[in-house]
């Protein structure tokens, strides 16, 4: 907590609480349905799919079919005609051909599908041209990254084994690679799996580039865990290693640097407690206080006393002021009697002390619908991140942030030769803060935007990048703009 407080003292306070305005009505139609293979998922993309720098949106719809929602300016969104998908669990964009456009892996319940994209957010099916894999699992989760200038290295996360006869209790599925090599991708088992709800490959504590793996206790029951992979071990690691088991209902993770030393802290969502694991100088983590704020055990509305049920759970600096903030997207699976049915969405606010307190019933996002995957972003290009909501059995929640008295904020944009044109796995420092680029975690569902910063009182920004390959790069940049960075 002494590293926190001392980072966060640095940060400016907001001006005024956190106010978001529904626009949920302005969206067309959608909800996120299914049986019990999709009591889980339901998750949202975001990104630019027509090069007009506002983010477009992707939403999976169970059994019903997905939707493609293309950003027309003024906060209103109009549906893209796509392909018929249903099955879909969820689905994270990347850039997997560098060729300017954003992909889409979708998971499913059944065969998965890359779906390439091209100008005016034209997608096609490229899973069988790209060489990937078709198998009869039920997709859950997602992670890429790159390890040379050539494609990406995947990895999905499969839940249940449907085929099991002795399911679903104790029949948890194995997990994929996907390796690129030259007829595409050749797939490789990385097992045991614990039911994957959350993949995110990414720098852990020790500075080292590892697969962060989320899994729900519901179903292993007993005898699992949560898992971090090594990558350039190709080993789990273990209480050798200094990674301690936690047993958990694990659905969504996040990460981001809270205390400015340039390791990610790790918020894991559960059933009960939410887990925020803070990253040691030693390469280990330790969870959080509870005296933070952040386990948001139960719901904070309402008379229902039971324990919430978190799902996708992302970082932004809601108000600008410098300090990162925590939106968790809070459902009961379906009608669990032991968990809280009316269960609000979390808006959890950091203070300068480091700690979190709860805003979402007076910022107007603390809905009770069974929600799902979810997504700030800054949808109208005013510097202020504004929210999206997946629910299940319920329609889409769209809100705009018209928070008063905001801070200064700075977004960056990064592009490179090669590959890896997005620079995935690249470190970014405005002004002492630190994000990642990264493609995964979340909950069903990710985001390719540039990165959000807010700066507080601050109009002009110091922004150093780490670039894939270790070169680092330095300059100034003056507030309130998207900053687009090309490696040099």
């Amino acid at each position: 907590m002494i590293r926190i407080l001392l980072y966060c003292l640095l940060a400016t306070t907001a001006g005024a609480a956190p106010l978001f305005e529904d626009h949920s009505d302005s969206l067309p139609k959608h909800i996120y349905s299914g049986g019990w293979e999709h009591f889980v998922r339901g998750g949202v993309a975001v990104f630019d799919c027509d090069g007009d720098q506002r983010p477009d949106i992707f939403a999976a719809g169970g059994d019903a079919p997905a939707i493609l929602l293309r950003n027309t300016r003024a906060f209103t969104f109009a549906e893209v005609p796509l392909m018929p998908l249903t099955g879909m669990t969820g689905a994270y964009p990347l850039d997997l051909d560098s060729d300017g456009w954003m992909d889409l892996y979708v998971l499913r319940v059944g065969p998965d599908v890359m779906l390439r994209g091209a100008p005016d957010c034209a997608f096609s099916d490229a899973t069988d041209n790209w060489g990937l894999r078709k198998s009869d699992q039920w997709s859950t989760a997602f992670t890429a990254w790159w390890t040379d200038e050539g494609r990406p290295q995947m990895a999905v996360g499969h839940y249940v084994d449907r085929a099991n006869p002795d399911g679903p209790f104790y029949a948890c599925d194995t997990n994929t690679l996907l390796i690129p090599d030259a007829s595409g991708f050749r797939d490789e088992t990385l097992a045991p799996g614990f039911c994957s709800l959350s993949m995110l490959a990414a720098r852990d504590a020790r500075g080292l580039l590892s697969l962060r793996i989320s899994n729900d206790r519901h179903y292993y029951v007993k005898g699992g865990y949560e898992q971090m992979w090594d990558i350039k071990l190709g080993r789990f690691l273990d209480a050798e290693d200094g990674w301690a088991k936690v047993s958990l209902w694990g659905m969504g993770i996040a990460s981001r640097d809270l205390t400015g030393d340039g390791r990610d802290e790790v918020m894991m969502t559960s059933m009960g407690d939410q887990l925020l694991q803070i990253a040691q100088a030693d390469g280990t983590y330790a969870g959080a206080p509870y005296a933070i704020g952040t386990y948001a055990t139960r719901p904070h509305v309402g008379d229902d006393g039971r324990p919430s049920t978190g799902w996708h759970a992302q970082f932004g600096d809601v108000d600008n002021d410098g300090r990162a903030d925590l939106f968790i997207a809070k459902g009961n699976v379906d009608q669990m009697p032991g968990m809280a049915i009316h269960d609000p969405n979390n808006l959890l606010m950091q203070q300068a002390d480091g700690t979190f307190v709860e805003a979402a019933a007076e910022a107007g996002v603390a809905t009770t619908d069974r929600s799902r995957g979810a997504a700030l972003a800054d949808f109208d290009g005013d510097g202020r991140l504004d929210l999206l909501v997946s629910n299940r059995r319920a329609p889409l929640e769209l809100y705009r942030n018209v928070t008063a008295d905001t801070g200064h904020w700075l977004q960056v944009a990064l592009t490179q030769p090669g590959g890896n044109r997005n620079a995935v796995g690249a470190l970014v420092t405005v002004n002492g803060q630190v994000q990642e680029v990264t493609v995964g975690g979340g909950h069903a569902g990710g985001q390719a935007l540039p990165l959000h910063f807010g700066l507080g009182e601050v109009s002009e920004a110091e922004v150093s990048v780490i670039w894939p390959d270790g070169i680092k790069t330095t300059g100034y940049s003056r507030a309130d703009k998207v900053l687009f960075l090309t490696r040099p």
